[in-house]
């Protein structure tokens, strides 16, 4: 099954400037981060974001939370009972996910998605954990339980679908 843009919504978790320096790699995984929202933005892809305990963690990196539509406050590390479902566009059912930590919010937010009936999509090249081995298992366990495992050249190429596409140009600049 391909995603596609019309049915997308892009989903970061808590890409938070105080988490980030504990995160392996956290430089790259902003970084992926920031540009998957670029091309969501291209795409006309509703971009939503969490932050976990923003009042003792702080807020998302600054370029993160420029690129979201919304931005939700949570205590659970599952987005979900603290009113995500409520938050996403209706008729989207395709929930593309990145950020941290892959292995604790991220990891639950997708299952609970899953449980909820959506379609998800989690970009590994886009999701970090302290330790790569939590990461590596979590992304093992996402899979197993029905999400499909993608990296970001893999999403932008299948909300174009080909190039003609008018943000071909625009999108292939920045994953260059």
């Amino acid at each position: 099954m391909l995603m596609k843009a019309e049915q997308s919504t892009l989903l970061l978790i808590d890409v938070q400037e105080k988490l980030m320096p504990a995160i392996s790699h956290g430089d790259e995984v902003v970084d992926r981060c920031i540009v998957l929202a670029t091309i969501a933005g291209l795409m006309e892809v509703p971009v939503l974001g969490t932050e976990q305990l923003p009042d003792k963690l702080g807020h998302n990196v600054e370029a993160v939370r420029e690129l979201c539509n919304q931005t939700l406050a949570k205590h659970h590390f599952d987005a979900c009972p603290d009113g995500l479902v409520d938050q996403l566009p209706e008729g989207r059912q395709h929930i593309v996910v990145g950020g941290c930590e892959t292995h604790v919010c991220m990891m639950q937010t997708a299952l609970s998605l899953i449980d909820a009936g959506y379609k998800v999509w989690v970009v590994a090249d886009a999701t970090g954990s302290r330790n790569e081995f939590d990461r590596d298992v979590a992304l093992d366990r996402l899979n197993e339980s029905g999400a499909r495992i993608v990296t970001l050249e893999m999403v932008a190429f299948e909300w174009m679908r080909h190039s003609k596409h008018p943000q071909f140009r625009n999108i292939q600049a920045l994953i260059k």
